[in-house]
């Protein structure tokens, strides 16, 4: 259950609730078989600068893609405007489902993500994916609030991170310092030893 006295853990301009160092979390893929990318109201959400790489790149990870999947990047571009005005990635029409994904048997993949690890493609995956279940707000000062998002399709994930005792945080050591840099994972890491006493 959430923790209703979450406290705030101030790193310079990024605020991180201390659910993301207190909770634990990690993907049980052989669970959920990929459903988030396939679940939800709109698309991943996109950085600007995430809409132009994904144009950049799509030679390099387009024939990872659905037919379905690269009819849509056709249609409608590299990204959409969902009804909060945000960039998200593209939907297939009709569905829930994210143009940029791909199937392996029942097994829902990240088409970009399987590019990357295949050595085709410099782009990993959105990081708003990579971040999950971390959800990023920008504050019009530019102040940034780490959020711990709950989602009763990962459920299966809270349950096997306390199994085998990790904390989102640490599941997420990569994406956190790729998005806010070493030194923000470094004192994150140091002041979560307070936050979870």
């Amino acid at each position: 259950m959430p923790n209703e006295r979450s406290a705030i853990i101030e790193i310079g301009d990024v605020l991180v609730s201390s659910e993301v160092v207190t909770e634990f979390f990690c993907c049980d893929y052989a669970a959920c078989k990929g459903v988030c990318c396939i679940e939800g109201d709109s698309g991943a959400p996109l950085r600007e600068e995430e809409a132009v790489i994904l144009e950049r790149e799509y030679i390099n990870y387009k024939d990872f893609m659905s037919p379905e999947g690269r009819e849509r990047i056709a249609q409608t571009g590299f990204f959409e405007v969902d009804t909060d005005g945000d960039l998200v990635t593209p939907l297939l029409k009709g569905k829930e489902e994210c143009a940029y994904t791909r199937f392996e048997g029942d097994n829902c993949l990240c088409a970009i993500e399987k590019a990357h690890l295949a050595g085709r493609c410099r782009f990993v995956k959105p990081i708003s994916c990579r971040l999950y279940p971390i959800r990023v707000s920008v504050f019009s000062n530019g102040t940034k609030a780490l959020n711990l998002h709950r989602w009763e399709i990962c459920r299966c994930a809270f349950e096997k991170g306390r199994r085998e005792g990790i904390r989102v945080y640490e599941f997420l050591k990569k994406p956190l310092a790729d998005a806010f840099g070493e030194e923000f994972y470094s004192a994150l890491e140091s002041l979560s030893r307070s936050a979870i006493l």
